[in-house]
């Protein structure tokens, strides 16, 4: 039988807004896992793709395997990806596993649900690569930071109070509309909510810049007095603006919730769910598509209109928006997120120092494993040879084989582990 357990090396992507050089966990990983790697001090170090996308697909680390890549691997033994996953998609891996290193705002963004990317699929390829949804989960490496979905209405409207600016853009209509639609009318306040964020998102270019200099001026002057300018969300505003002059993405922060995740903690972002990521290391999960619809925080196309129809316009609090992990009945040291979609779920797997010896069980499914810290010699019966894991390592193994890993690091193992449970 050929090999089914394999290491990897995987595609990086140097997007502008990545960090740079070894402050890119990013760069830190690929710089472990393969020691020949030259790390450039000055090249942004974006995302790091383990999977089998066409645009990242990676390369299979086994001379003995014909095959060059993961994606011709899968199409040739479409049975490593489990009976069910086979089936249900169609033959191929149904995720995208990536780790992020974020240094500059990502664009204000959401994901097109499966009905709405086939649509935008067939009317504008060139924008929308496929007709797939991307629903994506992001759980924190490093102290991360994004905005999520609608604020509160409450905290919006402390905001138009609070920012003449944002009101001038939105206009006294809108805003009243919004002050006075009530919590015991649901569907009134989306309504509300989706006019003024249209407002604000389809206001003339000169004018939102006209706006945006005189709140950057005045909450300037207002921190250099020593004023507080959280009314304002001023600390925030000033960063964006920094990054993204004259950007249209820099009033967002009035709308969105502010979420901020500790290392292990994750948000889910379905469909139509409105985000953009602004600081910290994740490692990130997403349905296998690039379809992506944009308004602001970035100079790529923006499709202001196709957004401000498409979105969920449901405000919530922040704190709803961290999506939880469950210990595992079986294992203790498995945390499970698995989140309402079927495309895919993550393990995030604790191995204490105690244990030395420890099996990474088979399941129905393929899966990707990406090792962030500890090291072991991993041995299956699936694999041509022992394998040695560490830091940065990224193996991938086919469904129902299992790898037991002989640990020789004196503080434990953190892993990752995606995969799709139907």
């Amino acid at each position: 039988f050929p090999p089914a357990v394999f290491p990897l090396s995987c595609v990086v992507q140097h997007y502008s807004w990545g960090k740079v050089g070894l402050e890119s966990e990013v760069a830190k990983l690929v710089a472990s896992g393969d020691p020949l790697v030259q790390i450039q001090p000055d090249q942004p170090y974006a995302e790091l793709w383990m999977g089998a996308h066409p645009r990242g697909d990676a390369l299979i680390r086994d001379n003995r395997i014909p095959q060059k890549t993961l994606g011709q691997w899968i199409a040739d033994n479409p049975a490593c990806l489990g009976a069910k996953v086979k089936d249900a998609f169609q033959g191929q891996l149904p995720f995208l596993f990536k780790v992020l290193s974020v240094n500059t705002a990502l664009s204000v963004q959401a994901h097109p649900n499966k009905e709405l990317a086939a649509k935008l699929h067939a009317q504008f390829p060139e924008h929308y690569p496929d007709a797939n949804h991307k629903p994506e989960m992001a759980i924190a490496l490093t102290p991360f930071e994004g905005m999520c979905g609608f604020r509160p209405v409450e905290e919006i409207v402390s905001f138009l109070q609070n920012v003449p600016e944002l009101r001038a853009l939105i206009g006294e209509v809108a805003a009243e509309q919004l002050e006075r639609s009530g919590s015991d009318d649901p569907r009134g306040v989306s309504a509300a909510l989706r006019v003024c964020f249209t407002r604000l998102m389809k206001s003339e270019k000169k004018f939102f810049v006209d706006q945006l200099n005189m709140l950057v001026k005045r909450i300037s002057q207002e921190a250099a007095e020593g004023k507080d300018t959280a009314g304002s969300n001023g600390d925030l505003l000033l960063r964006l603006h920094s990054q993204y002059p004259g950007d249209i993405g820099c009033f967002t922060i009035y709308f969105l919730n502010l979420v901020r995740l500790e290392p292990g903690e994750a948000m889910f972002l379905g469909a139509n769910e409105p985000h953009a990521y602004l600081h910290g290391d994740c490692v990130e999960v997403m349905a296998c598509s690039d379809n992506t619809v944009r308004a602001g925080l970035t100079p790529k196309f923006i499709d202001v209109l196709t957004l401000c129809e498409m979105l969920n316009y449901t405000p919530a609090p922040s704190s709803s928006k961290i999506f939880p992990a469950a210990q595992s009945q079986l294992d203790p040291n498995v945390y499970l997120y698995d989140p309402p979609v079927p495309d895919f779920a993550v393990m995030r797997i604790e191995i204490p120092a105690s244990i030395k010896l420890y099996l990474i069980s088979a399941m129905d499914s393929a899966s990707i494993l990406l090792v962030i810290q500890g090291t072991a010699v991993g041995t299956s019966t699936a694999a041509a040879s022992e394998m040695s894991l560490h830091r940065g390592s990224v193996l991938f193994i086919s469904a129902n084989e299992s790898i037991s890993l002989h640990l020789s690091s004196p503080d434990g193992m953190l892993l990752f582990r995606a995969c799709c449970l139907l």
